[in-house]
């Protein structure tokens, strides 16, 4: 591999195969006087390491995104979930995510306390050519290496130029930048090419531009195979439980500090919109599979609060009562009333939902059960679902009732919180409510259906 991340002479042909596609590409832009596409980048001589690098496993990542944009709340930093996600998904652990403003002594040291924390680091952002822009002066730092302009790198970036029609200034030339350890990762979207930079003791930086729409190809399409191809992350198996009807606190207490402060397995709480979230993820250790682990720990969560368990890893509401429903054949209609449409937003169009509405101000003095089984028969549904919330002081009363073959049945509960947070939990409330009819229904020819 050369120091532009290209394959060796073994896949000329591939080669080949792209300076014919260019040649195609050049034809259609005379004809249409334009082109979008970037040339290749170029084939240099390979990069003059010091050692090679060692052999390492990179289980363990941490995350800079570089920009005083970031810091200073200008810009939000998707890139860093982006990538956290993927890594989780490859058996990674994120040590941590951290955002630097355009200061060198800033993120120098960041970065150096990266590599002391983890096996590899990935920057985003800072790889522009303006004089702010500081990630690869950082890595150079960190390294002890001196950047200089590649002439075959900046060849590319004036052609580049060139293409679009755009003045290349002296400034652009920093994107040129190498430094000896580095390979430059192509950048098919813009005019700044990432760095890997392998390190003698095996660790890796990665140096990504803070664009999305650059970041997330050049992650996907060269970073991840070449992290792979090293030796990345390792097994390990997640489960995801979701409940309803309590709290993220009341659910940490349940299941006590020893199974919340356990290193393997690790067993965390998340509060979400729409549920808790109880996570459960383990990796192989003293001869024990991850299997294992998390069906041990599995165990003493369902114990603990397996009463409030609704779904689980990506479930969603209207997934799981699509489920419930569809295996009975059942449609469901919804009404609702002071909740701002909190129930109808929860639901989306799910299909098996079949209407639903919000009630005028004069249509809400019914009983609540009637008010379900008015939009039953309206409907010409299986289910009539009812909620109403009214903002009591700080929290939210809230009533639900389902009609359904079953008979009616109806709750009052007072959600916590008013306003918007009120209403959302009124729809939690309601869907929750409807969730736990239809699961303890009998079996399909059992009631009376529509």
């Amino acid at each position: 591999m050369d120091r532009f991340g290209n394959p060796g002479a073994e896949n000329v042909g591939r080669h080949q195969n792209l300076a014919a596609e260019l040649a195609v590409r050049e034809a259609d832009r005379d004809e249409r006087g334009r082109t979008d596409y970037a040339p290749a980048m170029p084939e240099p001589t390979p990069p003059k390491l010091e050692a090679a690098p060692a052999a390492r496993p990179l289980r363990t990542a941490v995350l800079l995104a570089v920009g005083t944009e970031l810091t200073v709340g200008e810009t939000r930093d998707t890139n860093s979930g982006d990538l956290a996600r993927s890594l989780a998904e490859h058996g990674v652990e994120v040590e941590w995510i951290v955002a630097l403003p355009d200061r060198l002594a800033t993120v120098v040291d960041a970065l150096r306390s990266a590599l002391a924390a983890a096996d590899f680091a990935v920057t985003t952002g800072g790889l522009g050519p303006t004089p702010d822009d500081l990630t690869r002066e950082a890595i150079a730092a960190v390294v002890g290496e001196r950047p200089a302009v590649d002439p075959e790198l900046e060849r590319w970036l004036r052609h580049l130029f060139e293409r679009r029609g755009l003045a290349y200034h002296d400034t652009n030339a920093k994107q040129a930048w190498l430094i000896p350890s580095a390979t430059a990762i192509p950048n098919e979207r813009g005019t700044a090419p990432g760095w890997w930079v392998d390190r003698p003791d095996g660790r890796v930086i990665v140096a990504l531009p803070g664009p999305p729409g650059e970041m997330r190809p050049m992650w996907e399409g060269w970073v991840l195979p070449h992290l792979t191809a090293r030796g990345l992350g390792q097994e390990r198996v997640t489960r995801t439980y979701r409940l309803t009807g309590i709290g993220e606190s009341a659910v940490a207490a349940l299941l006590g500090e020893r199974l919340l402060r356990a290193e393997n397995p690790v067993v965390a709480t998340y509060a979400r919109s729409d549920a808790v979230d109880v996570r459960i993820s383990a990796r192989a250790d003293a001869g024990r599979s991850p299997e294992q682990l998390v069906e041990e720990a599995e165990a003493a969560v369902l114990a603990a609060v397996g009463k409030h368990v609704w779904g689980r890893d990506g479930d969603t509401w209207p997934g799981v009562l699509g489920r419930e429903l569809s295996a009975r054949g059942w449609t469901a209609t919804l009404v609702e009333a002071g909740t701002g449409g909190a129930t109808m937003r929860l639901l989306g169009d799910a299909p098996w939902l079949v209407s639903s509405r919000l009630l005028a101000p004069a249509e809400t003095d019914a009983p609540i059960a009637a008010l379900a089984d008015q939009a039953r028969k309206t409907a010409d549904a299986t289910v009539g679902l009812a909620v109403r919330a009214i903002e009591s002081g700080e929290g939210t009363q809230v009533e639900v009732a389902i009609s359904g073959p079953w008979g009616a049945r109806e709750t009052r509960q007072t959600a916590f919180l008013g306003g918007i947070e009120g209403r959302r939990r009124a729809g939690i409330a309601a869907v929750a409510f409807l969730h736990a009819a239809v699961r303890d229904a009998p079996p399909a020819g059992e009631g009376r259906a529509r």
